[in-house]
């Protein structure tokens, strides 16, 4: 299912004063949830001599939400200076931040290496020449190309702009030995909201045989391998979930066979991003319009500028009607928002019960990919996002955008470029 029993029983019953008290649209977050599946991914690795995860903050980048993640002992995935400062500010020091970035510009390395640095994943083996200075610690994205087989998101790795190629990774480290770096990591990214967990575990067996094959050829030891993100969560009720349990089983046999072979053995490092919040996250929208021609259409309050997925990608998410989830008599309808655009659409042709103006619809899994995706195309604002707390209060930790924050950017000295 998928938004668990637990957070749909909890919600409902704040759900109506809620939104009296905020209005609709917002995202709202499950502080319970969130710790849960942070407690199982830390307990599923605890075996493993150093894991770690560095949460993906392109996935939910708010502070209130990083920094209960902080707590729970997570790190930072970063790919840009406003996710590095926004990891910084909830507590993120040096090595918690790692900063996998794609054509990186020589201002981003910059604002990388401050303020004590973070961990510097290189996307090729060009930028080594362009760091300013020589850090103590490096890492590398591995593309494996026709080695491996991305999933349907990710793609076919030989078509990816991501990473070193497998004939440049071995030049790639001893360049940096060269320039006097010490410590090395590996990192690769390859699948996106994965259900296959054995997909996972040959990611984990791939990086281990790139790390035997470097370390043998330039006599150096990994710290880390980062198998990345992609754990997946189940979209549609009938999807069985992710079994991290059996990931977990069969990524430490591989660790302990590669210590048993080597006489060492680097530390787990991962960044999953939905796989931890995107469960605990719904969009919460009230119905204010139908239109019946050639379908039924139900109009809400939200759009496509607040959750872009279903329109974008064509992506499934849940939607249940508040206080009719019941309730047996459906109807196909499309649920849409006022964006002037036809992909502005949560749900096609989606059995739901019958609903009239002020009903409330909850879309799930909005934890992950929702608001941060989210633009203003055709003027439409971002909504307000909420945190149910473990203590059943409401907390809301971002405002709605408002048409002062619209035109802010119009907000400037004037500055003009004149010919003569």
């Amino acid at each position: 299912m998928p938004m668990s029993d637990s957070y749909m029983k909890r919600l409902s019953k704040i759900l109506p004063q809620t939104v009296k008290t905020f209005g609709t649209p917002f995202h709202i977050y499950d502080e319970k949830g969130i710790k849960e599946t942070c407690c199982k991914l830390n307990t599923a690795f605890e075996n493993i001599g150093g894991f770690k995860e560095f949460f993906a903050v392109k996935a939910l980048p708010n502070p209130s939400i990083m920094k209960i993640l902080r707590k729970e002992g997570f790190g930072f995935d970063c790919s840009s200076t406003p996710e590095i400062e926004l990891s910084r500010q909830v507590g993120g020091l040096k090595e918690d931040i790692m900063f996998t970035s794609n054509n990186t510009s020589a201002p981003q390395f910059k604002a990388a290496i401050k303020n004590g640095g973070c961990i510097l994943n290189l996307d090729d083996i060009s930028l080594i020449s362009k760091l300013a200075d020589t850090p103590e610690l490096i890492c590398f994205r591995y593309n494996p190309g026709p080695r491996r087989k991305g999933n349907k998101i990710i793609g076919n790795p030989v078509e990816s702009k991501y990473g070193v190629s497998h004939d440049q990774i071995v030049d790639a480290y001893s360049q940096s030995i060269k320039l006097g770096v010490k410590r090395f990591g590996i990192h690769t990214m390859l699948a996106s909201n994965e259900l296959n967990f054995e997909y996972m575990v040959e990611t984990t067996r791939m990086l281990l045989d790139i790390t035997k094959l470097v370390c043998e050829k330039l006599n150096i030891t990994f710290e880390f391998i980062n198998i990345g993100g992609g754990l997946g969560i189940p979209y549609t009720p009938d999807t069985p979930p992710f079994d991290l349990n059996a990931m977990a089983r069969e990524t430490i046999i591989l660790f302990n066979k590669f210590k048993k072979q080597n006489g060492w053995a680097p530390k787990l490092y991962m960044e999953s991003g939905r796989f931890i919040t995107g469960p605990h996250g719904v969009l919460v929208t009230s119905v204010i319009n139908h239109k019946n021609i050639y379908r039924k259409y139900i109009g809400v309050d939200a759009s496509m500028s607040a959750l872009m997925r279903p329109g974008m990608y064509d992506a499934y998410h849940h939607i249940h009607v508040h206080e009719k989830e019941n309730d047996t008599q459906l109807e196909k309808a499309d649920v849409v928002g006022a964006l002037c655009e036809n992909i502005d659409k949560f749900a096609v042709q989606r059995e739901l019960p019958d609903t009239v103006e002020g009903d409330i619809l909850v879309i799930h899994d909005t934890g992950a990919h929702g608001h941060a995706m989210g633009f203003n195309y055709n003027g439409h604002l971002r909504p307000k996002e909420l945190l149910l707390k473990e203590d059943s209060s409401v907390e809301m930790i971002r405002r709605a955008e408002s048409i002062d924050d619209y035109f802010s950017t119009l907000n400037f000295e004037p500055k003009t470029l004149t010919f003569t």
